[in-house]
């Protein structure tokens, strides 16, 4: 499976609510064979004082013209950043959707021991490292410019 993002990579900068630090947000879609696979949302925290992070939202489910009922879709998240006793930064699987408002588009949000059992959890850690890799805002923020 050869993955890719979509053409309209969106990128946005907010403010954090609790530290009025810098969030810079990326999403787009990734595509498998030139379809629609899964759209991601990763959030870069700036935090002042804590740790320099990056959470990561990925939906699956069906995509395209006719597809507005979004009854397939399951959201993944993880976290992405420092870890006690590693030098490198990890990933960990939280609940999804935290930054973002119920509604369609993220189907079911999965909380971590949800995820942990759902069998989509492969392709989840594909795309998320495939971002990780590829994405250049987040790569940069949690490997260093």
């Amino acid at each position: 499976m050869s993955l890719t993002f979509g053409p309209d990579r969106q990128t946005r900068e907010f403010q954090c609510d609790c530290c009025n630090a810098p969030i810079e947000r990326a999403w787009n879609f990734v595509y498998v064979d030139g379809m629609v696979y899964a759209v991601y949302f990763a959030n870069c925290y700036h935090h002042r004082g804590r740790d320099h992070d990056a959470w990561i939202d990925v939906i699956f489910g069906t995509w395209g013209a006719g597809s507005e009922q979004w009854e397939d879709h399951v959201s993944f998240a993880c976290r992405v950043g420092p870890v006690a006793g590693q030098d490198e930064p990890a990933s960990t699987l939280v609940t999804a959707g935290l930054a973002h408002p119920d509604g369609p588009l993220f189907g079911r949000k999965l909380d971590r021991e949800a995820a942990l059992q759902h069998p989509r959890l492969p392709e989840f850690w594909k795309v998320s490292d495939f971002i990780l890799e590829h994405d250049p805002l987040v790569r940069g923020h949690v490997y260093g410019r």
